[in-house]
């Protein structure tokens, strides 16, 4: 096939995002996002962009402070999934994190709480954050 037989490529935007997992005993802390925002009032784990020069574990440390008002410890990486979103991929690494100063605030969410795992299937997540909660919910199922 000629080059100018061959499919055209299309360029998709990849957009990394780091996402953190922060246990309260047997619950996780979750926010819905913003209702101006896309995939409005979706939860989702806090986190957000890494940005050009930061490592994955400086964006979750700033994207916690910016959102939530906490001093965080990145523990190690639980989990990484690639989806396609109609317009661009997301490359997503959650993180085991842990708070080492502050109270949790919600500042950028419409609302942010700490779920039993068990119930963390019950809210509505953004695609990309859906496989974390099916392996969070048949880890707490192994559990008992």
């Amino acid at each position: 096939m000629s080059p100018a037989q061959e499919p055209a490529q299309v360029d998709r935007r990849l957009v990394r995002v780091v996402a953190a997992l922060i246990f309260d005993g047997q619950s996780v802390l979750v926010q819905q996002r913003p209702a101006t925002k896309r995939h409005a009032l979706l939860w989702e784990f806090p986190g957000g962009k890494v940005e050009v020069g930061e490592s994955e574990e400086e964006a979750l440390a700033r994207e916690c402070r910016e959102e939530l008002g906490v001093e965080i410890r990145v523990e190690r990486l639980e989990e990484r999934v690639r989806h396609a979103y109609p317009d661009f991929d997301i490359d997503l690494a959650l993180y085991r994190a842990r708070i080492e100063r502050g109270e949790v605030r919600r500042l950028e969410a419409a609302e942010i709480r700490f779920v039993p795992v068990r119930e963390l299937a019950l809210l509505p997540f953004t695609e990309a954050d859906r496989p974390f909660v099916r392996r969070l919910a048949g880890q707490d199922a192994t559990r008992g």
